[in-house]
């Protein structure tokens, strides 16, 4: 006998567990179906444990700077990688501890096993049928490992194994340059490892800009031992070792991190029994706006649809997901201004739209060098690069990437003015602390204000005529 509710939940990840808070405000009438380990991706395997392992190998970093500001004694400090593995564990399970508790105690509402549809309105669930009048696919994603490598076994490393281990051999081979590939690499570089980094693109950490790609290819080639890009990378078992190949670079590696993105977890996922197109990815056409797929009683949501695999994105699915399913119709939602941040040190962000997005003819483009820029002067930080984008006509800021000594939070900033649809004179009339950081940010407004017709005046606004007649 099949088991009824109003609304199945597949996947206990961030959208999962976004759309099961939603949803229990309004009804207990709900199953959530899980496959594989609680606890969330981003709190288990990714952006937790990575900020904590990238924080210690920052610290590490900067003794290199003691000299120049007359601290003596840098030179013995090293990290005990060991003991730094321990400590990111211990702060990871803390963290998943807290996630943990969203799920406990649904009872019989919660069910661990591998869920499968049976059309728009139902379930396969270890061998049980689920019927439900709506259905959240929150099933995540897993990390892409080309099949050949696979038979490398323990040589082969992914985030998701990473932090597990209770130590990490001298030679490591990093294998994508993307925002998971190129935190580890310069991380782990910067524990003492030896790391060799390959990408088949010539941009890294997603980046579209040239002049800002140029500027972290700088700081990667001096913090790795070698930094390969524009060829794949080929594998091959040599002794207990990996030799790894690309163009005309060899190397040796002990252990190999690969880095190459993550797969929705679609597969066997029963999509085909919904009756519509699947395109090339195995994905069904959905509306991001509502999650809904193709008008069916089915919501799609987090890394499993492959729109914006950020945790606030995955949340924002599934709010919007869990709420729809509680109405007849769905509702529509404006998605946030994108905002992507890799934390390399310095930190890399994209805000709005991206270089590569742009019209070249009716963008105007600021950029501001942080080489001696004051403020980071101070704490031997000066090096990166902000570029902000701006419509001609208008004088609106439409976009930014950078590589700056705090970007997460000028990249917030910078969000938020996109978002607003500021200006660049309203940008430029706000105030802006000596020295800080935004002042560079400022120079990179002005910058591209000299393009803008009308915005290239004096930053202040002019006094507004006196209300009062008798005060004129």
């Amino acid at each position: 006998m099949a088991r009824r509710c109003k609304v199945a939940i597949v996947g206990a990840g961030t959208a999962g567990l976004a759309a099961l808070a939603v949803v229990r405000r309004s009804t207990e009438d709900f199953v959530i179906v899980n496959d594989g380990p609680y606890g969330t991706t981003c709190a288990r395997v990714g952006c937790m444990p990575s900020k904590a392992l990238i924080e210690v190998a920052k610290r590490v970093h900067h003794r290199a700077s003691f000299p120049g500001m007359g601290i003596t004694g840098g030179e013995r400090l090293a990290a005990d990688v060991p003991a730094v593995l321990r400590r990111v564990r211990g702060i990871r399970d803390d963290l998943v501890r807290g996630v943990l508790k969203l799920t406990d105690g649904l009872g019989e509402r919660s069910i661990a096993g591998r869920a499968r549809l049976a059309g728009p309105q139902a379930l396969e669930v270890n061998g049980q049928r689920i019927e439900a009048e709506r259905i959240i696919l929150a099933t995540g994603s897993r990390p892409v490992v080309p099949k050949p490598w696979q038979a490398l076994g323990e040589r082969l490393l992914t985030t998701d194994g990473l932090f597990e281990q209770p130590d990490l051999p001298r030679r490591l081979a990093v294998i994508g340059l993307g925002a998971v590939g190129a935190e580890m690499a310069q991380a782990l570089a910067r524990l003492g490892l030896e790391v060799n980094a390959f990408d088949a693109l010539e941009r890294v950490a997603g980046l579209t800009d040239p002049e800002v790609n140029d500027a972290v290819l700088a700081v990667l080639r001096a913090d790795l031992a070698g930094v390969h890009l524009g060829a794949p990378a080929e594998l091959a078992a040599e002794g207990a070792a990996v030799r790894v190949r690309a163009g005309g670079a060899s190397m040796l590696a002990d252990k190999v991190l690969v880095a190459l993105g993550r797969r929705p977890n679609l597969d066997e996922l029963g999509l085909e029994t919904l009756g519509v197109a699947l395109d090339r990815r195995g994905m069904p056409p959905f509306d991001p706006t509502t999650m809904q797929i193709a008008g069916m009683p089915v919501f799609i949501a987090g890394d499993a649809d492959g729109h914006a695999p950020v945790l606030h994105e995955a949340a924002d699915d599934g709010w919007i997901a869990g709420a729809n399913t509680l109405r007849d119709a769905p509702e529509c939602y404006e998605r946030r201004t994108r905002l992507g941040i890799v934390f390399t040190d310095p930190n890399v962000a994209v805000v709005g739209r991206a270089f590569a997005e742009l019209v070249r003819d009716e963008a105007a483009i600021g950029e501001a060098r942080l080489e001696r820029q004051s403020r980071l002067r101070m704490s031997d930080e000066d090096r990166g690069v902000i570029r902000v984008y701006a419509e001609r006509a208008s004088g609106r800021l439409i976009g930014a990437e950078l590589f700056a000594p705090g970007g997460e939070h000028l990249a917030h900033l910078l969000a938020l003015a996109v978002q607003q649809r500021l200006t660049l004179a309203q940008l430029l009339r706000l105030p802006y602390y000596h020295p800080t950081l935004e002042e560079a940010l400022r120079s990179a407004l002005r910058a591209a204000a000299k393009q803008v017709a009308g915005a290239g005046g004096p930053d202040l606004a002019g006094c507004e005529p006196p209300a009062a007649a008798a005060l004129g």
